[in-house]
């Protein structure tokens, strides 16, 4: 029997372990927020098409991801798991276009808490906190003609209008992201199959994204897109590939899933130093308060997930004769 000393230094040296990946794991969440708020100025400031932006960066982001994993190789993949990762294509496709929208609409900070507010359906991040906030101090008096009152009442529906984007977009991210996990419990296997995801959502986003060019065309706006190095290769490099493997580090060695308290701190942490630094519509401690209530609802959420399973596997217990050995009961991480 081990004695507590020894338990002590094993939690220790445990701990010491995980210790590069944990700063691993900061850095490329940085990273990654970064190229969020990158791309964010970019397309403020050219005024370029989301979605033509999004298909640009995709195309040789799933390109190196083919060249990576090589999905064709090794042991063959299944339909049944082609498939799904075919449809999650289509799923993804939707997500960026939704989270590109979303970004140049509502800024950086709601795009980014509307992934983790996929968890909890997306709704407190976006009542407690926004950039719009302080346009309830902007209400007109009652000496205020009624043509300015329309003009508020329009403006706070537009605003709410543009909070529901990227809050449908984080639930469709954590609904991609449990159809991956459905599909392949293996990380190799998940790495290939991720890759033919990223394809399949770039073919899907290709005619939306000539879609967006034509009528940007005809209808008399923006439909170039200037080349900016920073902006396309932080969203690339970033933005799409980096975070990927880093989560999966995540995963597998610190057992930190993406919606979950852990995870949400060290994105809140990011996000308010690139918020100071970019100088953004900023109020910490409404942020503050959002991501305690976000993360509140998360840990409720996979409390319930987590009591939920393992009342599910007290009841198949082979000892107690109801099912047999034969029964799968290994469990699914939450989103």
């Amino acid at each position: 029997m081990m004695s507590p000393k020894q338990i002590s230094d094993d939690r220790g040296s445990s701990h010491f372990r995980h210790t590069p990946f944990q700063i691993v794991h900061l850095i490329g969440n940085f990273f990654r927020i970064w190229s969020v708020y990158s791309m964010y100025r970019y397309l403020n400031q050219t005024g370029a098409p989301v979605v033509l932006f999004l298909f640009c960066c995709l195309v040789p982001s799933s390109i190196i991801f083919l060249i990576l994993q090589k999905p064709w190789k090794g042991r063959a993949l299944s339909n049944q798991q082609i498939v799904p990762s075919l449809i999650n294509g289509v799923i993804t496709a939707l997500y960026f276009i939704l989270w590109g929208k979303g970004l140049k609409s509502c800024g950086p900070l709601r795009a980014i808490l509307s992934e983790y507010s996929g968890a909890v359906l997306g709704v407190l991040s976006g009542v407690l906190y926004g950039r719009r906030g302080h346009v309830w101090k902007k209400l007109p008096t009652k000496e205020s003609t009624e043509i300015k009152e329309e003009e508020v009442q329009t403006e706070l529906a537009l605003g709410m209008l543009g909070m529901m984007i990227p809050v449908f977009a984080g639930i469709l991210s954590a609904l991609r992201r449990v159809i991956a996990r459905r599909v392949s419990l293996k990380n190799q296997q998940k790495k290939r199959l991720h890759a033919i995801t990223i394809t399949s959502a770039t073919c899907f986003l290709f005619p939306v994204a000539m879609w967006d060019f034509i009528m940007g065309s005809s209808s008399g706006k923006t439909s170039e897109l200037p080349f900016s190095a920073w902006a396309f290769l932080s969203t690339i490099g970033f933005g799409i590939i980096l975070i990927f493997y880093v989560d999966n580090i995540a995963e597998e060695r610190l057992h930190m899933v993406f919606s979950s308290p852990r995870h949400l701190m060290v994105a809140g942490v990011c996000i308010i130093v690139m918020e100071l630094a970019y100088e953004m519509d900023f109020s910490l401690p409404g942020f503050i308060v959002c991501c305690l209530v976000l993360g509140f609802g998360i840990f409720e959420a996979t409390s319930l997930e987590r009591s939920k399973k393992d009342s599910s596997l007290k009841s198949e217990d082979p000892s107690n004769g109801i099912l047999g050995n034969d029964f799968d009961t290994s469990p699914i991480l939450p989103i």
